[in-house]
């Protein structure tokens, strides 16, 4: 390490070891001071050298006179985001195709950032939901270092998005905004009233009867057989469905309005502020989705991406599941809405839906939002079924045992019965699981269960696969390469 700080007095990058793992494209310097990334078996540093407010500012262990040892720590982190303006998460608005990247280990974003370098698209690499932070005992924080720490490891300089998603409570969207996030996906579900989709007319007709004098004659006049003119079609709307989506909607809508102008209408920043109204059974209708984008613009919400919930399936890690013919037709119907309100078309749960990519580009003429996640997750598995498969094996028996409790949480429909037993798969065969939907879907949503299982206060699988992926953090790198590839390649970004 000394060896390593004397040449990086000198501004030279120096050479590696058996032990030590230098991140070149890290290196670099501000007034003075030199720094540069590396791994010392499994835990990187900043090794930081020379003089200056940089130098003083970071924390970490002197050796000598040469320089620092800087742990990757929240404080070093915000030391960073002052002196690199790349290091710094910025919003992309209503004109940039992004996708988010979800990194649910903490260790995806160097392949994420190599996987959509020099493409048309801005990555998210900071994406996960409360829900994801809380099974897998992650912080905010930590998901902002982690993917501040790679983008500067990378020396990735053309900008990437933090986006605090599927967010519902108001103290969660405080702290979000308080910490820097650049994007707020707000999930409206618990406000979407999920029983008046199958109600009948009469039903419908008697609760909206309930509502406010005013409220009732403002929506009927405002929507109530009316014909909207789009640029290449048009949206009629008769009695019932305005019923219907005031009664779906209304609710949403108003959380919507309060949330933006509570918290986003006064940030002093670029801000990317997304809707999300796909948490739901309930299909989105052209004439719901205008409502919504309707009654935001009235109330002057900027809107910089809005997620419906599609016709078909898009369940987690697999290829969509329905009419791709219907598919395509609705989402020409939505596509069309977002261009006539001015935002982005949201893809949520946009993992390997291979099929229906070139549809997605088609229609969005590449200016959209996607989202993914789990994906990353599964790509770590396919590494350690592929390096370790008793630690595979382990993994996926514990994921068998215990994937009732996960299904709590998520929305699919696999064929458990349907997955080769373990017993009858040989090593070298492992990875296969991956590649099967019901073996991905069973693995994907029992990523929070593996990540936190422990026994006598020990870890069961958590230590030994990040000790795994460190060990072969190069090919997790290429895995995520050519998957997360794929994936921008299929939507021609």
């Amino acid at each position: 390490m000394e060896t390593l700080l004397s040449n990086l007095k000198l501004g030279e990058i120096g050479e590696g070891t058996e032990n030590i793992k230098i991140y070149k494209r890290s290196f670099t310097h501000y007034q003075g001071t030199f720094l540069l990334m590396i791994k010392e078996s499994a835990n990187k540093f900043l090794l930081a050298s020379g003089e200056g407010p940089l130098y003083s500012e970071l924390n970490g262990q002197e050796i000598g006179d040469e320089g620092k040892v800087c742990p990757l720590t929240h404080h070093n982190r915000l030391v960073l985001n002052r002196y690199f303006d790349y290091t710094v998460p910025s919003a992309f608005g209503k004109n940039t195709a992004t996708i988010g990247l979800g990194d649910r280990l903490g260790i995806a974003s160097p392949g994420h950032i190599e996987a959509i370098k020099n493409r048309d698209v801005k990555p998210i690499l900071g994406q996960q939901s409360i829900r994801e932070l809380t099974l897998t005992k992650r912080t905010l924080e930590d998901m902002i270092d982690t993917a501040t720490f790679a983008v500067f490891q990378e020396g990735y300089k053309d900008g990437f998005g933090i986006d605090a998603d599927h967010i519902k409570k108001e103290e969660d969207i405080k702290r979000s905004l308080e910490l820097g996030v650049t994007m707020l996906t707000l999930d409206c579900s618990d406000y979407i009233q999920k029983d008046v989709e199958s109600a009948s007319k009469k039903q419908v007709q008697d609760e909206f009867a309930k509502l406010d004098v005013k409220l009732k004659k403002y929506y009927l006049n405002t929507y109530s057989n009316q014909v909207f003119s789009l640029k290449t079609r048009k949206i009629a709307v008769n009695e019932i469905d305005v019923m219907r989506n005031v009664l779906i909607y209304g609710k949403a809508v108003a959380y919507m309005i309060h949330v933006f102008n509570t918290y986003v209408r006064h940030l002093d920043r670029d801000f990317d502020f997304e809707i999300s109204i796909d948490e739901t059974e309930a299909i989105t209708s052209p004439e719901a989705h205008f409502f919504v984008a309707n009654e935001l613009r009235k109330s002057q919400v900027e809107v910089t991406s809005l997620a419906p919930r599609f016709c078909g399936e898009f369940q987690k890690g697999i290829d969509y599941i329905g009419d791709i013919d219907q598919f395509e037709k609705e989402l020409s119907e939505h596509v069309d809405i977002a261009k006539h309100f001015g935002y982005k078309l949201s893809i949520h749960s946009g993992s390997d839906k291979f099929s229906v990519f070139p549809i997605i580009s088609k229609h969005t003429e590449r200016i959209l939002h996607i989202k993914t996640a789990g994906t990353s997750w599964l790509e770590a598995l396919r590494v350690i079924a592929n390096k370790n498969p008793s630690l595979y094996r382990k993994i996926h028996a514990y994921a068998e045992k215990n994937v009732e409790q996960a299904l709590k949480y998520y929305h699919i429909t696999p064929n458990f019965e349907a997955i080769t037993p373990l017993e009858d798969t040989k090593d070298s065969m492992l990875s296969e699981y991956l590649n099967d939907d019901n073996a991905r879907q069973l693995l994907h949503i029992t990523y929070g269960l593996i990540l936190t299982a422990n026994r006598n206060e020990s870890s069961l699988f958590k230590d030994e696969i990040y000790s795994m992926l460190s060990e072969n953090e190069d090919v997790y790198r290429e895995y995520l390469i050519k998957h997360i590839g794929k994936h921008v390649e299929t939507l021609d970004l």
